[in-house]
């Protein structure tokens, strides 16, 4: 669990760092559409370090369901915002790797019910 905290801690300084790296280096560089697709990699990125801490604070999650659901959110926030993130800070070009966002995406999703999952069997309970 606090490898998953770790984790998602380092996650979170990365999304403030390149949130303000966006904001002040990449504003003369990108246009306004690639800015605005950079600070969607930032901000699902943000909104899912701080599910990733509820989800390994939450006591009624079992050790192995907060590994499993990290698991799949960390997955999620590389394939997802990482992938946007090369697209706009390297030579890579969304034609290259043009199927790694949405697989990012889906992971992300696959969180979430994966939460919904384990939450309907506790009010079965």
């Amino acid at each position: 669990m606090f490898k998953n905290l770790i984790i998602t801690s380092f996650l979170g300084v990365l999304a403030i760092a390149l949130g303000a790296f966006g904001a002040h280096a990449l504003k003369d560089v990108l246009t306004l559409q690639e800015i605005s697709s950079f600070e969607t990699g930032v901000r699902y990125q943000m909104y899912h370090v701080i599910v990733l801490l509820f989800v390994n604070i939450y006591k009624e999650f079992t050790a192995a369901q907060k590994n499993r659901i990290s698991f799949i959110f960390f997955l999620g926030i590389i394939l997802f915002s990482g992938s946007i993130f090369l697209i706009h800070l390297t030579p890579i070009t969304a034609k290259q790797i043009w199927f790694i966002t949405p697989l990012g995406g889906v992971m992300l999703i696959i969180g979430w019910l994966l939460m919904i999952a384990i939450f309907l069997k506790k009010v079965k309970k």
